[in-house]
């Protein structure tokens, strides 16, 4: 069953088009990995699916259409965004009282015990406490929650690494199961790739990859390539190339890795790699390389 399915999904903003016409769909109790470049329609998407702005083409989230039945998936839906949304003066016990007071699936049992293995103290205000604490905070809220879709949009954003592991070691050991989709968007990929099901990239409001993390790994190669093989490696027509400590690397689609291993060493690229492929210009060889 589909938690998120888009057919022809377009935002336009006087002449800028945010979303060219994108189809999407996003399977129950996947964690999905929405990348791009600034301004490339992350966030519009993640609009639309919220049911914070009107768009044409057909979304359904839940089964239902976000923008006239908000009200309704609001319900089965949490979001942390990449800005503090808790106004400074709130205080931490006042918080978990308006969650509870306007969520039905709110528990703060689970909430507080969250904080409690934290050093944040119910009596501090969210003004006093550092970026970190504050998203410690959100995803206790979050947590308590019984959510069936978490929107995370850059929720780690300024955070240091240990408060970034954390997070997310956090959200897949105390948060997630199969009943639960997540869709995260982030530019920190690499580190959030070892939890991700699913990966979607987008440019320009349209989407260049969508594929699962297991495709991924069986589509994708990456080669060394040693000079003497250099000729041979590009009439496999690489993605990319670019130099590291004097040696070719080069990214292959689809190309047999047992012939790929005659060309040098061979590894499964990272998401990062990936993104930097598919979103650069194509390669320019110069005149020589070749010899």
């Amino acid at each position: 069953m589909a938690c998120i399915e888009a057919r022809g999904l377009r935002k336009i903003y006087g002449t800028t088009i945010a979303l060219d016409g994108i189809d999407l769909s996003v399977g129950e109790g996947r964690i999905l990995g929405l990348i791009g470049p600034n301004g490339a329609g992350k966030s519009t998407a993640l609009q639309a699916i919220l049911g914070l702005i009107s768009f044409q083409g057909e979304l359904m989230v839940l089964g239902q259409n976000p923008w006239t039945q908000r009200d309704r998936i609001m319900r089965d839906v949490c979001f942390i965004a990449d800005i503090a949304v808790l106004p400074r003066w709130l205080r931490v016990s006042q918080a978990l009282d308006f969650i509870g007071g306007v969520h039905p699936h709110f528990n703060r049992a689970k909430a507080q015990n969250f904080l409690d293995r934290t050093t944040i103290k119910p009596g501090s205000r969210v003004g006093e406490l550092s970026k970190g604490m504050i998203a410690q905070l959100h995803l206790a809220l979050v947590m308590a929650i019984d959510a069936k879709l978490l929107v995370l949009d850059e929720p780690t954003l300024g955070l240091d690494i240990l408060y970034r592991k954390q997070f997310y070691d956090t959200l897949l050991n105390d948060y997630f199961d199969h009943s639960r989709t997540i869709i995260i968007t982030t530019h920190q990929v690499e580190e959030i790739q070892h939890i991700l099901t699913d990966i979607v990239f987008i440019n320009r409001g349209r989407i260049v990859l969508d594929t699962s993390m297991d495709a991924f790994e069986a589509r994708y190669a990456e080669v060394m390539v040693h000079p003497a093989h250099l000729i041979a490696a590009r009439a496999c027509k690489p993605l990319h190339e670019h130099q590291v400590f004097g040696r070719s690397l080069m990214l292959f689609e689809d190309v047999d890795r047992a012939r790929l291993t005659g060309f040098g060493e061979v590894r499964t690229p990272s998401l990062a790699d990936l993104f930097v492929a598919l979103m650069s210009p194509a390669p320019t060889i110069k005149a020589g390389e070749a010899a």
